[in-house]
């Protein structure tokens, strides 16, 4: 059995699980709670009401939060000729063909985001199995498959995230970092929101967002109120 420790015992006090907080009053109460070592990611978890086993309710994408995520985010790019060389003066970190397709498929992971090329996708096709399950397959819904390489480097570098429904049918993303400005996270938290709440099925029924919850790494949840 887990034992959470005594510093989640302690922040987890703090949150009245009865009371929605909003936006603001939430990021104020996860700034007070007791830190990690480290400067924690703050995460945000929407659960959506949608029947994720029907893939015309599923929902997927990427979105570019104002305050992007005071990280350093790896990118690598599936390109060739000109969109190559485009690309590594746009930051990408790795750029290749099949010589990229070969060293992921041997096992290397340590990237954050893939962006491909459209007549790249015959070497990423083959990658399904390894890129699927991390949710790192390229797609054109969430950008990541485009003509313009160069530009979705920069826009993930900035701090665009990509989001998929997950099989409990929430979307989960990282806002930021908790050492960010109470008003960049606030920002970043909104924004976030709203794009999902623009993104509603159509074959989707009743109240789409149904709960919404922010935390840092290491610390509890907090429920928001988006009424």
């Amino acid at each position: 059995m887990v034992v959470a420790s005594k510093r989640y015992r302690k922040a987890s006090e703090r949150v009245d699980r009865a009371k929605l907080y909003s936006v603001r009053d939430a990021v104020g109460l996860l700034k007070t709670l007791p830190p990690a070592k480290f400067d924690e990611t703050v995460e945000i978890a929407i659960h959506l009401g949608i029947d994720p086993k029907k893939s015309d309710q599923l929902v997927r994408g990427a979105v570019s939060l104002p305050k992007g995520l005071g990280k350093s985010v790896r990118v690598v790019v599936f390109a060739e000729g000109g969109r190559a060389d485009e690309a590594k003066a746009a930051g990408a970190d790795v750029v290749g063909s099949e010589d990229l397709a070969k060293r992921i498929g041997d096992g290397w992971t340590e990237f954050d985001v893939v962006i491909a090329a459209p007549d790249m996708m015959k070497h990423v096709g083959k990658l399904g199995k390894v890129l699927g399950p991390q949710g790192k397959m390229p797609s054109p819904k969430s950008g990541t498959v485009t003509s313009d390489v160069a530009q979705a480097v920069r826009e993930f570098k900035a701090g665009k995230v990509e989001f998929r429904t997950d099989p409990g049918g929430s979307v989960q993303a990282p806002v930021g970092k908790r050492s960010f400005q109470n008003d960049d996270l606030e920002a970043n938290v909104n924004a976030f929101v709203d794009h999902i709440r623009h993104m509603r099925p159509a074959a989707a029924k009743g109240i789409f967002i149904r709960k919404v919850v922010m935390s840092s790494t290491m610390g509890p949840g907090i429920p928001l109120d988006l009424r």
